[in-house]
């Protein structure tokens, strides 16, 4: 399991960082201030740190710790380009302007590790594992044949389990381009994964919105 380190000085978006990050399956740590971050770096590892420029007791660009070796992504209200820069020129792997999506931060977690060869190789629910690296998926042990498309939409669902997806974005993400209005394709692809997973009752329509996946997952390091 993956440890990231949260630090936040708005309890709100802290603790709501930390449930998003928890319910995709990563260990999150949290703290709200400068000094109670640089004290959990020094006790313990992490894989990635989401930090916000702007804390009580200083600014986060000070608290940096890439020179730890440790991926950070920086969170920010500012829209100054001179900010961004100067986070990007320290070593910071991105920067990620509040307010931001979940689905938007889950997935630069997601781009951060895999850059750094920390994404989990196997993802599961339930009985049903995809291998990322041989791009092979199997339910309860039995090989199951996905197209192309079937595949990328199944790992968008386990590594964004119990969110609901949109289906402009799952549209995007999966197909990458913009959009029309048209939820046949994203439909029935969804209808095909459902009934080639038997996950009638876990791949769930949610009313006006589009598709949430229920329940848990595990993931494991390569």
């Amino acid at each position: 399991m993956y440890k990231i380190l949260a630090v936040e000085d708005s309890p709100a978006i802290l603790n709501l960082i930390r449930m998003s990050l928890e319910d995709a399956g990563y260990l999150c740590v949290c703290a709200e201030d400068g000094v109670q971050a640089a004290d959990l770096l020094e006790e313990r590892q992490f894989d990635l740190v989401l930090l916000d420029v702007m804390l009580p007791d200083g600014s986060g660009l000070e608290l940096c710790p890439i020179s730890l070796g440790i991926p950070v992504i920086f969170l920010t209200a500012k829209t100054d380009v001179n900010d961004k820069v100067k986070g990007l020129r320290l070593g910071a792997e991105d920067y990620l302007t509040k307010p931001f999506e979940i689905l938007e931060l889950l997935a630069r977690v997601e781009t951060v590790l895999r850059r750094y060869g920390k994404e989990a190789r196997l993802l599961r629910f339930e009985d049903v594992e995809a291998d990322t690296l041989s791009r092979t998926v199997r339910k309860a042990g039995i090989p199951v044949k996905l197209t192309v498309k079937e595949y990328e939409l199944l790992l968008l669902f386990l590594r964004n389990p119990g969110i609901a997806l949109f289906r402009d974005r799952i549209y995007q993400l999966v197909w990458g381009g913009e959009y029309s209005g048209d939820s046949r394709t994203v439909d029935l692809h969804v209808q095909r994964l459902r009934k080639k997973l038997q996950w009638e009752g876990k791949l769930f329509a949610v009313y006006k919105i589009g598709y949430r996946l229920e329940g848990g997952r595990e993931r494991e390091p390569r």
